[in-house]
């Protein structure tokens, strides 16, 4: 985090905050409702699920766009962060969920076209919105922001998951690759959830006075304004 901002870059900074928030709840939305219709033609379970997810997103980008409608958006930092925290042990769910059903085999799914042209677009999008999101967050310092752009790497995870598996399963057959890695991507979003919900911002572990910016961080922060060579 940079050591200060003016006023009138911090007013940019946040309507940025907004604008990626709406243009990742539009996209997502699309893409649940496309991915939720095609598992459903196809009986995929790793397509449902993933059309879950990206309601969850959706649900995650409104939490920023929450935060920063409001006049001071640092006063609501900490509960947008247990917001977000919430959004990623329901992420964590519903992919545990779905990943066992399909290796317990509640159902082979059928070669589903349109399932694997969103993934792939996903694949493309999402790693920019990830790109713009922390960018953004690390300038403005602003721990919500690059907690939702974790929220949207996992979505960039997924989509990737689902691409290979989907993949595999026209055409070689193999259903199990996609719950598998499904399952190590829940576990990631299970640690990301505790971080966000421990709130771990500036003014939690940071030592008051020290630094050149008044703000230096305590061994063991892991928090957005406590990462790339801040630390003391």
């Amino acid at each position: 985090m940079s050591a200060a901002i003016t006023p009138q870059r911090r007013a940019t900074l946040n309507r940025r905050a907004l604008q990626l928030a709406y243009a990742t709840a539009g996209y997502n939305l699309v893409e649940g409702v496309v991915a939720v219709a095609a598992g459903a033609a196809a009986s995929s379970t790793a397509l449902i699920g993933f059309g879950l997810d990206s309601f969850i997103e959706v649900s995650s980008a409104l939490v920023v766009i929450w935060q920063f409608r409001s006049r001071v958006p640092e006063s609501r930092e900490r509960l947008a962060l247990r917001l977000i925290a919430v959004s990623f042990f329901a992420l964590a769910a519903w992919i545990s969920v779905d990943a066992v059903r399909a290796l317990l085999g509640s159902g082979e799914a059928e070669p589903s076209p349109v399932g694997i042209a969103i993934a792939a677009v996903s694949v493309v999008v999402m790693p920019l919105l990830v790109w713009a999101k922390r960018r953004t967050g690390r300038e403005m310092g602003s721990a919500t922001v690059v907690a939702d752009s974790t929220q949207t790497l996992l979505c960039t995870y997924l989509s990737a998951v689902l691409l290979v598996g989907l993949v595999l399963n026209a055409t070689l057959g193999w259903s199990w690759a996609d719950p598998v890695a499904a399952l190590v991507i829940a576990f990631v979003a299970v640690r990301e959830g505790v971080e966000a919900w421990r709130g771990e911002q500036c003014d939690d572990c940071a030592i008051p006075g020290a630094g050149g910016d008044g703000c230096a961080c305590e061994p063991g922060c892991t928090d957005a304004c406590c990462t790339d060579g801040d630390k003391p």
